[in-house]
């Protein structure tokens, strides 16, 4: 347990100090609430008006996001795999090449979906 001792120190000044920074804000900040704090950040300009009853949203960027996140998965993956391939043997070969191929496949569906072409 000994060696967990200055890892839940740093943990415990790490937590006092978001504690006291949140108390401060809070106690010393100013306290003008308005209209405009309160609307939402659209850089400055007024946000389109919506149809309606609704309408359709664009999900282009979010769907970008989650592709970027699924092939940056894949790269947080092969860095150690790379580093220890001399040690892990065939197997750990065989089941990447299934990994890297799995992913491929996804890619290959996104592509031929046109969700990587840009209007």
């Amino acid at each position: 347990m000994s060696p967990y001792i200055p890892i839940l120190g740093l943990m415990a000044i790490a937590a006092g100090f978001l504690g006291v920074s949140i108390l401060l804000s809070a106690v010393v900040g100013p306290a003008r609430y308005n209209r405009a704090k309160y609307d939402a950040y659209e850089c400055g300009i007024d946000p389109t008006p919506q149809p309606i009853g609704g309408g359709r949203f664009p999900v282009k960027y979010y769907i970008t996001a989650m592709l970027f996140i699924v092939f940056d998965i894949e790269i947080v993956f092969l860095y150690p795999w790379a580093v220890t391939f001399d040690q892990l043997g065939l197997f750990a070969l065989i089941e990447m090449v299934l990994f890297v191929g799995t992913v491929f496949i996804a890619y290959f569906y996104v592509l031929r979906r046109g969700g990587l072409d840009w209007d």
